[in-house]
């Protein structure tokens, strides 16, 4: 599954059809089956007389009322003893004083109220850190972020998680179902100790872990994770120029990893050859490929694809790969690590060996701007520890949750929400230079003459000697 900024056509989802036969087979009638049951006419006397030895009191059957009242009596022992074998310390007993549910007792004959057992949990970290009197700093060491910028999340997301109150309960409040999502995202604890701070169940938290992150997408994606326009695009190609000298360039990317758990299908796809080799544990992964603007501000991205995949092979099935072959970049060009393939439209930096001095001036003005990407990403992990180790969430699930990170990261970057340094995650993900790093001879020219401009402008300074 992808995730990208960019527009494009997705497979119609399935949908389930209930479909009833327009003329359903009627099942045939057995005359012993019923002995009220009449297959001829009959008088009006006849059907009178057996409808009135249907109709006998009670009192005439004494019998019949013993067998009665032993089933009740065996009914009420069994319900008496499981209910006494409940602890009263884990249990509340919660009474519907709905009009239905009073009236269909009574209509029932039975003259009791219906109950319904809730298991007790304490919500007191929450009640806690609810409280406008809360530390700051404490709540964005939960939250990573101010409880302004929670406030702003919560009021954008109001419309589309707000769930109404029923009979049985109330529902959970808009700012505890976000705080939910938020906080596993920001620490990466497991639900159960998520279930324990916010007084949920289990299952409770992974359904709103996974409703709000569809929000996020949803709401949140179109308005603070797209492709810049034309005016916004002219400030990041200057804004770049600036630091690093290199003209016409609209964003910088990276991919990263993210552990998994060894999934049930298609294992050998999300093995992870290098993180294998290198930590000496067998890893599995998925990737997350992103272009940022000069602020590290998310511009695309491509979420999805199985850890054994090169970093040019991600590129290729991206939507940005798929919108730039067309020519849709308008004279954009893209700056990436020596694991991507030299292209009309992506720069990277000379890969051989031996290199000029005019070669590894340019190197070092594109490192500048690769830098400005892993330091996004670096952000990126540090602020949502969910993407440092492997959870225990669905795979099919794991892309929403990821673009979810991103979103918020953005709207942290936004709104200049500094991270604190022991946040901060360095990011080890290994550069594989593709078999083939050099897609066009156009690309090579084009690169050969900004490392000349570069170098004999003045506008590259290296310190190879």
């Amino acid at each position: 599954m992808e995730i990208s900024s960019f527009p494009f056509s997705e497979e119609s989802p399935a949908f389930f059809s209930f479909v009833q036969d327009p003329e359903p087979k009627k099942r045939p009638k057995l005359d012993n089956e019923n002995p009220y049951e009449f297959t001829h006419d009959s008088s009006v006397q006849e059907f009178l007389s057996k409808l009135l030895a249907f109709d006998t009191p009670i009192e005439q059957n004494p019998k019949r009322n013993q067998e009665m009242d032993s089933h009740n009596f065996l009914a009420n022992s069994i319900s008496s003893s499981s209910n006494s074998k409940r602890p009263r310390s884990e249990v509340e007993d919660v009474m519907t004083n709905s009009d239905e549910s009073t009236s269909a007792a009574a209509a029932g004959g039975g003259g009791a109220q219906r109950r319904l057992w809730v298991k007790s949990r304490s919500k007191a970290w929450w009640d806690q850190v609810n409280n406008p009197d809360f530390p700051e700093e404490e709540f964005k060491k939960s939250f990573r972020m101010s409880r302004a910028t929670f406030n702003l999340i919560c009021d954008e997301l109001e419309s589309v998680v707000t769930k109404k109150d029923t009979m049985l309960r109330l529902a959970i409040p808009v700012p505890q179902r976000v705080a939910v999502c938020i906080y596993r995202l920001a620490t990466g604890e497991a639900l159960r100790e998520v279930s324990k701070r916010f007084g949920l169940g289990i299952s409770t938290c992974h359904k709103l872990v996974l409703e709000v992150c569809t929000a996020i997408k949803t709401v949140l994606m179109p308005k603070y994770l797209q492709w810049p326009d034309e005016n916004r695009m002219s400030e990041i190609k200057k804004e770049f120029e600036i630091c690093s000298g290199i003209p016409n360039v609209g964003g910088t990317m990276y991919t990263t990893h993210v552990p998994i758990i060894a999934p049930k299908v298609s294992v050998s796809s999300y093995f992870n050859k290098r993180h294998t080799e290198r930590n000496q544990k067998t890893s599995y992964s998925i990737t997350v490929q992103g272009l940022v603007d000069p602020k590290g501000v998310f511009t695309d991205i491509c979420v999805g694809w199985p850890g054994s995949m090169t970093n040019d092979q991600v590129l290729e099935k991206s939507a940005l790969f798929k919108r730039a072959s067309v020519g849709a970049l308008n004279d954009v060009s893209i700056v990436g690590n020596s694991s991507y393939p030299l292209m009309d439209w992506v720069l990277v930096p000379y890969a051989q060996q031996h290199l000029t001095w005019t070669q590894h001036a340019y190197n070092e003005k594109v490192e500048v701007v690769e830098k400005v990407a892993k330091d996004a990403f670096m952000r990126l992990k540090g602020r949502w520890s969910c993407l440092q180790k492997r959870t225990e969430m669905k795979l099919q699930d794991l892309p929403i949750v990821l673009g979810a990170c991103c979103v918020l990261h953005n709207i942290c970057e936004l709104r200049n929400e500094d991270l604190r340094n022991e946040l901060r995650f360095e990011v080890i993900d290994d550069e594989v230079v593709p078999e083939v790093n050099v897609r066009s001879v156009n690309a090579m020219q084009i690169r050969d003459q900004i490392a000349h401009k570069l170098l004999h402008h003045n506008l590259a300074g290296t310190s190879f000697v």
